[in-house]
C-alpha cells in the first residue's frame, strides 16, 4: 500500500526565506501541483493576505483553497495555528465564517481554545489533524479528550531542531501518545531534525511530510529550491528506510 506523504507549502515562512516560498494563491497552486506532481498524496497550507500575513479569514482561506483545488485533486488542509488569529474566540468565529471549507485543518492541541476549535471544524464536516508538539502537554490534553476516536489523524510534530537528538525526541513523543486513541499517526519533524525524523517514520511505517515549511535544505546541506525537489528527495529517503 503506498504511504501517505503530505507536503507542507510553506508553514510561518515569508519572502526572506527565499523566492522559492510560495504564499500567493497562484504560487501556492503552482507549487501544489508540481509536488503532487512529484509524488505527493496531501496538501498543507498557511494562506496568506496579500501583504503576506497568514490569516484565517474566508477572504483568505477562501481563494487559495480555490486555487490550490482548480490544479490538483488530493485533499487540502489549512493551519489553524494560534499565531494566526491569537485570541481563541475569535479563531472559532473566523473558522464558523468559512464559506469554502478545507478538507481537513491542523489543530494544535496545546493551544488555548483547542477542544472546542477542534469539535467545531468536526460538525462542519472538516477532518482534525491533532497536532501533538514535543516539549508541551499536548499529548497528556489529547490522551483525555473525548474528541480523540474522532480525529483524522495526529499530527506528531518534532520540534526538536538537533539533528542529532531529533529522532529520540521522536521516540520521546510517540511513547507519549500512545495508541493514540487507535488514530493513524504522522510523524515529521523541523529544521535540522526534519530527515532524520522522516527516516524514522519510514523505518516504523508511518506516515510522514515534507516541505519548505518544515526546512528549506535538501540532506547534503544544499539548498531546497521548490517543494517538488524535497518531495522527490522525501519520497527517496522514506522508501530507503523501509523495513
Amino acid at each position: 500500500m503506498k504511504q501517505r506523504l503530505q507536503v507542507c507549502l510553506n508553514g510561518r515562512r515569508g519572502g526572506a526565506d527565499g523566492a522559492g516560498v510560495p504564499l500567493s494563491p497562484a504560487a501556492l497552486a503552482e507549487s501544489a501541483a508540481e509536488a503532487v506532481a512529484a509524488g505527493a498524496t496531501e496538501i498543507h497550507v498557511h494562506p496568506r493576505t496579500p501583504c503576506g500575513r497568514e490569516s484565517l479569514s474566508p477572504r483568505v482561506v477562501g481563494p487559495t483553497l480555490e486555487a490550490i483545488r482548480a490544479r490538483v485533486r488530493v485533499p487540502v488542509g489549512v493551519t489553524t495555528g494560534a499565531w494566526a488569529e491569537p485570541d481563541p474566540a475569535l479563531r472559532l468565529e473566523r473558522v464558523r465564517s468559512w464559506s469554502v471549507r478545507p478538507d481537513f485543518a491542523s489543530v494544535n492541541w496545546h493551544e488555548p481554545g483547542a477542544a472546542e476549535l477542534a469539535g467545531e471544524l468536526l460538525a462542519m464536516g472538516v477532518g482534525v489533524e491533532a497536532g501533538i508538539w514535543s516539549g508541551t502537554d499536548g499529548a497528556a490534553r489529547f490522551a483525555v479528550s473525548p474528541l480523540g476516536p474522532s480525529v483524522l489523524r495526529v499530527l506528531a510534530e518534532v520540534t526538536d531542531p538537533d539533528p542529532v537528538t531529533a529522532e529520540e525526541s521522536a521516540r520521546a513523543l510517540l511513547t507519549e501518545l500512545g495508541a493514540a486513541h487507535g488514530r493513524p499517526v504522522l510523524l515529521h519533524g523541523e529544521e535540522g531534525g526534519t530527515w532524520p525524523v522522516l527516516r524514522l517514520a519510514g523505518r516504523l511505517g508511518l506516515a510522514t511530510r515534507i516541505g519548505l515549511e518544515d526546512t528549506l535544505l535538501l540532506p547534503d546541506g544544499e539548498p531546497a529550491l521548490t517543494n517538488a525537489r524535497l518531495v522527490t528527495e522525501g519520497l527517496a529517503q522514506y522508501d530507503r528506510s523501509l523495513p
